[in-house]
């Protein structure tokens, strides 16, 4: 475990950027939209880890803004679809999780400036 995770917390790996669908995949995740906040799931920092194998499927670790968002059994297969969609993806399977829990702090720069927080 590494040294600054807290004991009891889910490891989450890295995604496997070097992959030739990476790109697409995320790309495929920036088009999902939390309906709550007019920013994109992936630059809002609620996709955790994109894990694709040698076979093309792809499973994604992701969260939301909140346990109680209204969209939580919906989420999983509007992301889905979109990676779905990717040519080239055979499966795709998304994971939700509550640990780490999001913060404002997991936004990119640009859902920064897109909010007014920069």
């Amino acid at each position: 475990m590494p040294e600054d995770q807290a004991p009891g917390t889910p490891l989450i790996a890295p995604s496997d950027t070097d992959h030739p669908l990476y790109d697409q995949i995320v790309e495929a995740c920036r088009s999902v939209y939390d309906p709550e906040i007019p920013v994109n799931i992936y630059d809002l920092g609620l996709v955790y880890t994109i894990k694709i194998d040698a076979e093309s499927a792809v499973d994604i670790a992701m969260t939301l803004t909140a346990p109680g968002c209204p969209v939580a059994g919906e989420m999983p297969g509007w992301v889905a679809d979109a990676v779905g969609a990717v040519p080239g993806v055979k499966q795709v399977d998304v994971a939700i999780t509550w640990e780490p829990q999001w913060g404002m702090d997991m936004m990119s720069d640009e859902a920064r400036l897109e909010l007014g927080f920069m």
